[in-house]
């Protein structure tokens, strides 16, 4: 059986790496062993799970069943062990996805004081406004910004935060283009959005009870926050933030704040846990400290 837990830590760790050589260093063994080790469970299986190039490796559809049972199946035996030892000795890698910006000025300050309680833990980030496949990318954790319903609704998740969304602009665009004092003057503004987040050219606006919703004309269109923090910054027009986006840039002035007394649906900070509702004690830990670290500064 020891055999069968070595085959499957050693799958996934190339899966998750996608290098057998990287997979080799991280596990302190040879490559030629890691190759035979591989290739003695699919010959096992009785299956190709991985496809080999001299350049790449790509899952199978097999391999990619195998992958996500195996890493279920090692989590909860890691589970067990961390549960004997208990949270005092939480020890190996958290795999952690997370948006560019909201990852650079929101997370990644919080996590000093975890990693500085829990020292044999490491933590492994993946940052991009891209939404990744968190099952083929091997992903314990990722970190969602969303406005509406959840899109990850398959997997387990918990809310950890709600921020605050504002209209914002350069000074030198509203001294060319004037300062927009109700929602429906933005018809008239360049708009820059982001794809995905918060992408809709639709922008919803509470008011003394009232809903107005304006259609707002999209001028630039970028795939990243910073890319849309830095336009808005250049004066290339109007844009929807967070105050942990671009609180830095509006309290030096570089930004300011439009239409104050007008309130936009706040975002929502999700943790997604792709392995479902049973974490394990290192993702349980880490999120238990977001949790208090990010509502704590909402």
């Amino acid at each position: 059986m020891s055999d069968r837990w070595q085959e499957m830590t050693v799958f996934v760790r190339v899966a998750d790496s996608g290098s057998l050589s990287r997979a080799a260093r991280e596990l302190k063994l040879s490559q030629p062993s890691v190759s035979r080790i591989v290739g003695m469970l699919e010959a096992r299986l009785g299956t190709t799970l991985l496809l080999r190039t001299t350049r790449s490796l790509s899952l199978t559809d097999a391999g990619a069943l195998y992958l996500e049972r195996a890493r279920r199946l090692l989590a909860e035996m890691e589970e067990a062990e961390q549960a004997t030892r208990g949270l005092d000795s939480l020890h190996g890698v958290i795999r952690l996805a997370m948006p560019l910006m909201y990852g650079t000025r929101a997370i990644i300050p919080v996590l000093a004081p975890f990693l500085a309680r829990h020292s044999d833990l490491k933590v492994e980030l993946s940052m991009s406004d891209a939404r990744q496949n968190l099952i083929t990318d091997g992903v314990d954790l990722a970190i969602r910004i969303n406005v509406g319903p959840l899109d990850d609704s398959a997997f387990g998740a918990r809310k950890l935060a709600l921020i605050e969304r504002v209209v914002i602009a350069a000074p030198a665009y509203l001294a060319t283009h004037g300062t927009p004092a109700t929602p429906t003057d933005l018809i008239s503004h360049d708009c820059i959005l982001q794809h995905g987040s918060f992408g809709s050219e639709s922008w919803r606006f509470r008011h003394n009870k009232t809903v107005t919703s304006v259609d707002v004309h999209a001028r630039l269109w970028i795939n990243s926050a910073p890319g849309v923090l830095a336009a808005t910054v250049a004066g290339l027009g109007l844009s929807l933030g967070t105050r942990v986006m671009a609180g830095e840039e509006l309290r030096s002035g570089q930004l300011v704040q439009l239409l104050e007394g007008y309130e936009l649906d706040p975002a929502e900070v999700f943790a997604i846990f792709p392995a479902g509702p049973r974490l394990s004690a290192k993702v349980r830990a880490i999120v238990d400290h977001l949790a208090a670290s990010l509502g704590a500064a909402a």
